[in-house]
This record gives C-alpha cells, structure tokens and sequence, in this order.
C-alpha cells in the first residue's frame, strides 16, 4: 500500500479523496492554487503545497509544479480524481517514468479511449455495441455526404477529442450538414487542438445511461450496475439516479455482464465507465471515461462499496477481491449536483457563503468542500456540492429528495437548488419519463 498520496485536484472530490485515503491510513497532500488556501481539503490534509496562481494552467494541469510537490513531500503516489489531468494519457507516462503511481488506467487504456474514433473501434471489436455511423474520422464532405445518405438524417458530427458538447453538431439535411461540419471542425480546434470528426446516426429520444466498471489489469473486471444519467443541459449531466427507471432486469443483466466481458478482454484496471444511448430497448456505445466519475456517489450508495479505496487499492497492485457475485445491489439513489449558478439563466454566482445548512438523516450524503465563510473562486467549475439520498425504492428516494432539498440553505451566492425542488415535482420526473433532450425542452417553457 501508499504511504503517501497527493491529490491532483479541487473542490469536492479532492476532499472525497482525502477521506478515503484517511480511513486505510495513508498520508496526504494537497495541492492547491492560491485562490484554493483556505479550502476544506487543504485544511484537513496532512501537508499541502502551493502549486500556483488561479488560472488551472499555471496550477492544476501544470505536470512539473504536480512533480516537484510529489518530491518535495515524498509521495509515492497521486490521485488525479476527475478534470484536469485525469485523463491525459502523458502525464500517466509522466508519473511511471519517475517512479510514482498513477491511481487509474494504463496510460495505453486512457489514450485508446480518450480519441472517440478509436474507442468506439475498441469497443466494437471487444463485443460493445456502437451507434452506427462512420468508420473513422471525415475527411471530406463528399464522404459525409455518403455516410449520412447510407444511414439516413438526422446524423450527428462530433470531434473525435474531447467532450462536453464541443465539437457536436446536429445536421437533419443534406444542405444542414457541410454547415455542421464547418462549425464543429472549428468548435473542435479551437477547443481541443484536433478538428478532426466523425458522424453518428442521430437517435431523436434516447436516454443516457451509463455502467459502472472495475478491473485489476489481469483480466478480472466486474461490473458494478448502471446509472440514468439523461437528465442533462448542454450535455452537461445535472442528475443521476440508480438504477435507471428505463431498464428492466434482464435488460440490465446483459449490458452489464456484456461491458464486463469487454473489460476482462482489454485487461482494464481501475475504476471506468462506458456510456451508452439506449432507445427503443438497444444500446448504443458513446464514451468511455476512464476515471472516477462525478455521479459514482449513486453506485456506492446501491453497492455499499467505496469506489475510491477500491481504486487506491488496485492501483497498489493488490488483485481483486470482488466477483461478479459478490455484488449486490439495494433500494434507489438520486444524486443531484449543486452549482453556484442562478437556476434559471446558469449564469455562475461566485462570492461568499453566508450561511451554509446541509439536509441530513438516513439514506442522505452531502459530498462538497464548501463551509459556511468560504468563498467561491470565479476561475473554476461551479460545481460546489453534491446532494445524494438513498431509499428502499425509487419512490422513497423521491420523497426523501423532496425532504432534503427543502432542508438545505446555501446563503450568500445563488444556487440550482430551487431547480431541482421543482424538477422534482414534474410528473416525468416522478414517472422516471424522460430522455436527454427533456430538460432543454422543460427549460424552455419557461
């Protein structure tokens, strides 16, 4: 096992970090920029290191600064957690290269999956079925002519790097579609350096759902459930709930024993999670992220499981202790991500917090590195906690939502709070009726 590790980030999953290094003893580091001194994380952690001003270039994805903290404090290992450098394949050779363990996947894995043209080739040779579309990347509008004529519009051009909606255009003609082209070429270099893309049939009401995988790097690999990740703005995900309403048991035993399989084959390790589409009962390969996931809180809170001891123990080299059997699944959790932001425009609300009251009681966990008095940096995600609740089912798990989210009182900065008191009180929502696009739709209602 680590004797020390350094957590690579911020916020709430540094803090999340923290605690389960704590509770198998082991030493920590913080890192933080100079607008982070006074977070939750730095303060509790056993020694913390400055790595520079607020801009995340000069601080948290600056690999040297990350370097000389690791020897300056001798830790032996880092924990990237998720953004910044989780999924940089270089910095994982970086960190091999030096003698210090990177708590996640191969840096062969993390490359292979972080180009989307690469990854949806992977997972169709290792069994994973993907939506149809081209088998590469563009190159010509004559060919994107061709491919979408063969699979029929609406399709879809996205950057083969990258994610978070960028680089993603919807084309529903021929005429549409060399526009979608140009704006997602640009959107992709521009964001990612890379302007290369690939297209996919459009699927018009899918819901996102995604399974929750770990491996030891020899072959062993589980699955650890799904979760219902459609409930999404700008394609950024705002809530997540496990299982999904939309699956039934069987469906749900075939995708997981089906990405499990895969994960065996390619000798995955670590923590990962392959994202799929699903409509009208089929799957359909998006992404794989190989690393920690915002919404793994939901898995755990099903699974009784710690998802981070677990990483920290496979990336020691200790071999798995869990077979497929061995998990089980109980009740419904509902995980919704709290923001500085104004709830109805999304416009980010930096600034102190005044007051700061958390819902508590059985089956409620509040992860978030915010204090009553801390101040929200402007230069970061405005993700300042996460709120998830646990019941025997899914319409328990509703009502202790409902409870919880009247409970808690964030003062002093705007928050998304009041969205999801009301989203809760939609009858799609309580129904579990809903897709990608019903969030977008139900926002613009107003």
């Amino acid at each position: 096992m680590f004797d020390k590790v350094l957590i690579a980030n911020r916020g709430e999953i540094a803090l999340r970090i923290l605690r389960a290094c704590k509770e198998i003893g082991i030493a920590t580091v913080a890192v933080h920029s100079t607008a982070d001194a006074d977070a939750m994380h730095v303060r509790l952690a056993d020694e913390s290191v400055c790595i520079g001003p607020p801009p995340a270039a000069e601080s948290y994805l600056n690999i040297p600064r990350l370097l000389a903290a690791c020897e300056i404090t001798g830790a032996d290992a880092i924990h990237p957690g998720y953004g910044f450098l989780s999924e940089n394949a270089r910095f994982a050779e970086i960190l091999e290269e030096h003698d210090i363990t990177f708590i996640g996947p191969t840096s062969e894995h993390i490359r292979i999956m972080g180009d989307k043209i690469e990854a949806k080739a992977t997972a169709k040779r290792l069994g994973i079925p993907v939506v149809p579309g081209s088998d590469g990347a563009i190159t010509s509008e004559a060919q994107a002519q061709k491919v979408a004529k063969a699979m029929g519009f609406p399709v879809l051009v996205k950057a083969a790097a990258g994610g978070g909606g960028r680089g993603m255009k919807v084309a529903h003609s021929a005429a549409e579609l060399d526009i979608a082209l140009k704006t997602a070429r640009a959107e992709a270099k521009a964001a990612f350096g890379d302007d290369a893309v690939y297209l996919e049939k459009y699927l018009s009401k899918p819901r996102h759902i995604e399974v929750q995988v770990f491996g030891d790097g020899r072959g062993n690999a589980i699955h650890l459930g799904e979760r219902d990740c459609s409930l999404q703005r700008r394609h950024q995900k705002v809530l997540e709930e496990a299982p999904s309403p939309a699956l039934n048991p069987e469906q749900r035993r075939q995708i997981g024993s089906t990405v499990a399989s895969a994960m065996q084959k390619l000798k995955y390790r670590g923590a990962g999670t392959v994202e799929f589409l699903y409509e009208d009962g089929q799957f359909y390969f998006i992404e794989m992220n190989t690393r920690l996931q915002v919404e793994h809180p939901v898995t755990e809170m099903i699974t009784g499981l710690d998802l981070v001891i677990e990483q920290i123990r496979i990336a020691s080299g200790a071999p798995m202790t869990l077979t497929q059997e061995d998990v089980t699944f109980s009740g419904h959790a509902i995980e919704c991500r709290i923001n500085a932001e104004n709830p109805r425009t999304f416009t980010p609300s930096p600034g102190t917090i005044t007051y700061w009251h958390p819902p508590g009681g059985l089956g409620v966990r509040v992860d978030s590195g915010v204090y009553q008095g801390y101040r929200i940096p402007p230069f970061y995600d405005s993700l300042i906690g996460k709120l998830i609740v646990h019941g025997k089912n899914r319409n328990e798990c509703l009502m202790r939502l409902k409870r919880c989210l009247s409970e808690f009182v964030i003062d002093g900065i705007e928050t998304t709070i009041p969205l999801f008191a009301d989203l809760v009180q939609q009858p799609d929502i309580a129904n579990g009726l809903y897709d990608i696009h019903w969030l977008e739709k139900y926002l613009k209602k107003d």
